[in-house]
């Protein structure tokens, strides 16, 4: 896996822009990824662990009515927390994590439910509303299983938009990963 946040900072790096990460089931794990590539310090700033709900609102901008509503694990949610942490620490781009990794489910959200988020220079009116791009996922194994794979899945979204944005030809396939978000 530590090949596909090399090629994110490799991305990162030749363009010069940074990254901030945003992690609610993943606990740091996505962060851990990052910094394990020699060299993260050129493009990686800092990550936020909003593991409870309410550090979403306070640390990172997330609606408190969407989080009353339809609770962490969401699509909108995980949009926020990317647009917040991006704009909280002043990154180019912004990656979050929100999901159930079990053994409960949560929220009424069976263990899998986990959603990856992507904002960065794409959206350019991208605010703290989320306008980037969201990836549902329904995943299957153990809670470390799980929790893994969502790492891989938020890496492989932002490394898809940084090589969308630096060929200029995945612009049209992104759309199914905003639908509905």
């Amino acid at each position: 896996m530590t090949s596909t946040a090399a090629d994110v900072l490799r991305l990162l790096t030749v363009r010069g822009e940074t990254l901030a990460v945003a992690e609610s089931l993943t606990g740091g794990l996505v962060a851990a990824e990052i910094t394990a590539v020699s060299g993260a310090s050129k493009a990686f700033v800092g990550s936020v662990t909003t593991y409870a709900t309410e550090l979403k609102h306070r640390l990172l901008g997330v609606d408190a009515t969407l989080l009353d509503q339809r609770g962490a694990v969401d699509p909108q949610v995980a949009a926020q927390m990317a647009a917040g942490v991006r704009k909280a620490l002043d990154a180019d781009w912004g990656i979050a994590t929100t999901g159930v990794a079990g053994p409960d489910t949560q929220d009424g959200h069976p263990v899998g439910t986990v959603y990856v988020a992507v904002d960065g220079p794409f959206a350019a009116d991208s605010d703290s509303s989320g306008g980037g791009k969201v990836a549902s996922l329904r995943l299957n194994g153990d809670r470390t299983e799980i929790r893994m794979e969502s790492v891989r899945s938020v890496l492989a979204l932002l490394l898809k938009e940084l090589a969308g944005e630096q060929t200029g030809n995945e612009r049209a396939q992104d759309t199914e990963q905003n639908g509905g978000t």
